[in-house]
């Protein structure tokens, strides 16, 4: 719609999106609305709270999967950073640990990307009313899965043990001895259910504990 046929107080939206294809048709169906605006459009997380502090948006779309930081780490920091800001994570994974970490981020809501540019349109508007918007068949599945059974240094040493590296890599890389990283190593194993670290490494991914 053309910006004099929009109405005097549009809904400022900040986009972060890694897939320059999605993002520009994201932005381009969001500016049809007539009463949002695309303000912002990011392709890294590193670079989505700098984008809210200059341009101020009213609400920020965020991807998970994003270079230079996590959508879900980008959350926590608007909360902190820009508290008038208002969070939606939309993603491709909908995986209910993602849910769990996303609104212990203080997302406002969280939606995958199968459905109708309308209803995220709509999600955008109630969310700046206050209420929080979560995809009804994720949410069932957060509730069914339970809590993330790994501790934060659990997660760590998962995340250090992918391309291979060795028990003293992680080790170095954390500020861990050796032995501790096995037992973290062992424990994730268990709560896992699995056989190795990298089926951990896996598993922990599928479920969105990572």
């Amino acid at each position: 719609m053309p910006r004099d046929h929009r109405p005097a107080k549009c809904v400022r939206v900040l986009l972060a999106e890694d897939q320059g294809m999605m993002r520009g048709a994201l932005a381009l169906l969001l500016g049809m609305e007539a009463d949002l605006e695309v303000v912002a459009q990011v392709a890294a997380g590193d670079k989505i709270v700098d984008a809210a502090l200059t341009h101020r948006p009213d609400v920020a779309l965020l991807d998970i999967e994003l270079p230079g930081m996590s959508g879900l780490e980008a959350a926590a920091e608007l909360r902190d950073q820009v508290p008038d800001c208002r969070v939606l994570i939309l993603t491709t994974f909908g995986r209910p640990g993602y849910l769990r970490r996303a609104m212990e981020a203080g997302a406002a809501g969280f939606l995958v990307k199968d459905g109708p540019v309308e209803e995220l349109a709509a999600s955008i508007r109630r969310v700046l009313t206050g209420e929080t918007v979560i995809d009804p068949a994720l949410a069932a599945a957060a509730l069914s899965a339970g809590p993330n059974p790994l501790t934060a240094r659990e997660c760590d040493v998962l995340k250090a043990s992918v391309d291979g590296a060795t028990v003293a890599d992680i080790a170095g890389k954390l500020h861990l001895s050796e032995s501790t990283v096995r037992n973290y190593l062992s424990s994730a194993i268990g709560k896992t259910a699995t056989r190795n670290r990298m089926e951990a490494v896996r598993e922990a991914r599928r479920q969105g504990w990572l």
